[in-house]
Order: structure tokens, then C-alpha cells, then sequence
């Protein structure tokens, strides 16, 4: 699949049961490498607080942060679809998220716009598709609310929390949203979302039953001192960066990767 990739391509994909395979892109010189290795989605992901700027957590992160980041990859990207963060407290409001939505877009070149949370943010996800701009939602581990969750843990553990999960997607998809992340989920709840609804589900620490799977770039290369759970150092037993983005994608496309040791049962 050479052709440009649109939020319809990701749609198709799903339909048809092709795996879409997503990874996070900071800049221009690895975002020219993932595309040219097929990676179907750059994710410019607020992760950048942490891999690039040291952080703990991802919050210190600005919307001028994320413009700058969006503009380098966007700048050389030709046939993946780039989904940009929107950082800690950049959509506040409706009105605060369309403005800053806006400008992702206008200035930084994105496709689509990613905001965590659920049903509360349905009116904040309606302003935003009905002006243009493509949303994808993000439930479970979200990185933003770290202080109120209590820490990187998995999510929506019990029934109760599974249901809230689901409630959550169906509203965000209701809204208008056209994809979805889901982060650190027991496999068989990702299962139930998965199928649940009509648009993309692209996991993280979701299992292998999601329509697609994103790692952090830095991550996968094996470049963070403490490797998560669920992903995996594909540059051990390849000779190039290219080599290993490159496997990556064929191991998500091939439904090889994740694995049950990189997913929570």
C-alpha cells in the first residue's frame, strides 16, 4: 500500500482487517526513515516531555512544543498519516481545543489531533470534526492525568472500569471521532472495544486483537533505559535502524507483535 494514507485509508484497513502500523516521530530524520519503511501512522506524541526533553511525565509539554515537533515531521512526510498530540491543559475548553486544534494543523502540518479522555470530551471532539479537523481519542493509561491515576498502571482492570471504558469509546466515536487509542488494557477488554466500534483502534499495552499497534520510537529501538512490558527492542538482530523500524511494521502487519509476554490478560 503506497498511496497516501487518510483517516478512510485507516477506516478500510479496519474493515478489510489489515493491521495499521503506528510508531511515534519527533523529527525530520527518523520521520523520513518510518515512512519510507512503511509505517502507516506518525504519531507526534507529548512523549517527547520524556524521551527528548528528560521529563518524568510528559506534562511540561506546550502546544509550541508540539507545533515545532508536527512541523518537522510533517515537513518530509509523504505517505503516512501524522496525528499529533494536543498537551496538558491545551483543551481546557471547546473553544481553547478548536484554537489550538487550529493551529496543530495550520502551523504544524497535522492530519489529525489526539486528545485523552472520554465521554466528557464529546462536546470538545464534536466542535473540532465539525470545523475540519479529524480527532482520535485516547482511553485507559492516560499520561496527562498521571497525577490522578496514581501512576503508570494498567487500567480498566475490573468489569465495572471495562464498561466505563466501553461507555467512554462508544461516546468519543459518537462524537465524531475517527480513531482511537487505547493504552495499557488487559487483551480481552481491547477485544471487546475493538470490536465494539465502527473506527480504528490502535493499541499500546492492548494486545494483538486491536486494528493496529504504536510503540514510542524510542522504545522499540531499545534507547530508554528501562524497556516497558509491552514493547520490544526490534534493533537487537538488525544491522540498521531502518532495518528494525522495518521489522517492526512487518511483525505488527503479520500479527506476530504483540505477543501475550508484551500484553496484560
Amino acid at each position: 500500500m503506497n498511496q497516501k494514507i487518510t483517516i478512510n485509508t485507516l477506516k478500510e484497513m479496519k474493515e478489510e482487517g489489515i493491521k495499521i502500523a503506528c510508531l511515534t516521530s519527533y523529527d525530520a530524520c527518523f520521520a523520513k526513515l518510518q515512512d519510507k519503511a512503511g509505517v502507516d501512522l506518525l504519531l507526534v506524541g507529548d512523549s517527547l516531555g520524556m524521551v527528548l526533553q528528560g521529563d518524568d511525565n510528559t506534562l511540561k509539554v506546550t502546544i509550541s512544543d508540539m507545533i515545532y515537533h508536527s512541523r518537522l515531521v510533517s515537513g518530509v512526510t509523504q505517505r503516512a498519516i501524522i496525528v499529533s498530540d494536543m498537551p496538558f491543559m491545551s483543551y481546557s475548553t471547546p473553544a481553547q481545543a478548536l484554537g489550538n486544534a487550529a493551529r496543530l494543523v495550520s502551523e504544524g502540518g497535522a492530519h489529525v489531533v489526539k486528545i485523552e479522555g472520554g465521554d466528557e470530551l464529546s462536546q470538545t471532539v464534536r466542535l473540532i470534526t465539525q470545523h475540519g479537523i479529524p480527532v482520535c481519542g485516547h482511553l485507559g493509561l492516560t499520561p496527562q492525568s498521571i497525577h490522578q491515576i496514581g501512576g503508570f498502571g494498567v487500567q480498566a482492570v475490573s468489569n465495572k472500569a471495562a464498561k466505563e471504558l466501553e461507555k467512554d469509546a462508544l461516546s468519543l466515536q459518537e462524537a465524531g471521532a475517527s480513531c482511537l487509542v487505547l493504552e495499557c488494557v488487559p487483551s480481552s477488554t481491547a477485544a471487546s472495544v475493538t470490536k465494539l466500534l465502527d473506527i480504528p483502534v490502535i493499541g499500546i499495552g492492548a494486545g494483538i486483537y486491536c486494528d493496529g499497534q504504536v510503540l514510542v520510537l524510542h522504545d522499540m529501538l531499545g534507547l530508554t533505559p528501562k524497556q516497558p512490558k509491552f514493547s520490544k527492542n526490534f534493533l537487537s538482530g538488525n544491522d540498521s535502524i531502518f532495518d528494525a523500524i522495518e521489522e517492526y511494521v512487518n511483525q505488527v502487519k503479520n500479527n506476530s507483535f504483540p505477543t501475550p509476554s508484551n500484553s496484560y490478560e
